[in-house]
């Protein structure tokens, strides 16, 4: 199974495109969020959505109906892999994270929460929000949020994940990265690297 990191941006980035990620297994080509510049360069079999009501949904539909498919939160099957949909608690709708499995190892594709989904337990692989850096960043009327890296390098730990990508880069995580500061676990995404499953 391998995993492409397309983009690592969080909400309108200064400097990532949209957060997305392709995932190639088995023949099977699927794209997870993205948006404008964090695209799948040719056919794919799904694009998978974390959020149905997004701020990048319009434009992900269109760039899903450009290839051939629609846009939407729903699981994939084929064969040994199986990747579904878990929620997540990330704002006052529903909103999910992706549980992928190859049969060999599990990755774990949530960009956006506001606390630590239980159900990445053990994962071989997570890519998780990076919004907030030290402190989590809550919604106007406590309707949810984003985690800080901090908080969620702690959790990922406690929760036996094997190795933690943080993708979702916001701008205290930028400034993180700009003053050569490192999560205390994990490591930061970086846009085009490939990530393998074996």
């Amino acid at each position: 199974m391998r995993l492409t990191l397309l983009g690592v941006g969080a909400m309108s980035s200064p400097r990532y495109r949209p957060a997305g990620l392709l995932l190639s297994a088995h023949g099977w080509r699927v794209m997870f969020d993205g948006g404008m510049g964090a695209e799948p360069d040719r056919h794919i079999d799904a694009w998978l959505v974390t959020d149905a009501r997004a701020e990048l949904i319009r434009e992900i539909r269109r760039l899903a109906r450009t290839r051939g498919t629609a846009a939407a939160v729903a699981g994939f099957v084929r064969g040994t892999l199986r990747v579904e949909p878990q929620p997540v608690v990330h704002t006052a709708h529903p909103t999910y994270g992706y549980l992928i499995d190859d049969g060999r190892g599990r990755a774990v594709w949530a960009p956006e929460f506001w606390e630590f989904p239980a159900w990445a337990q053990g994962a071989d692989l997570m890519f998780a929000d990076a919004a907030g850096w030290n402190r989590p960043i809550r919604f106007a009327g406590n309707a949810g949020g984003h985690a800080c890296v901090a908080d969620t390098a702690r959790a990922a730990r406690e929760h036996g994940v094997r190795r933690l990508v943080f993708a979702h880069i916001g701008r205290p995580s930028i400034h993180a990265i700009d003053l050569g500061v490192d999560p205390p676990f994990g490591e930061w995404g970086v846009e085009g690297r490939r990530y393998q499953l074996r």
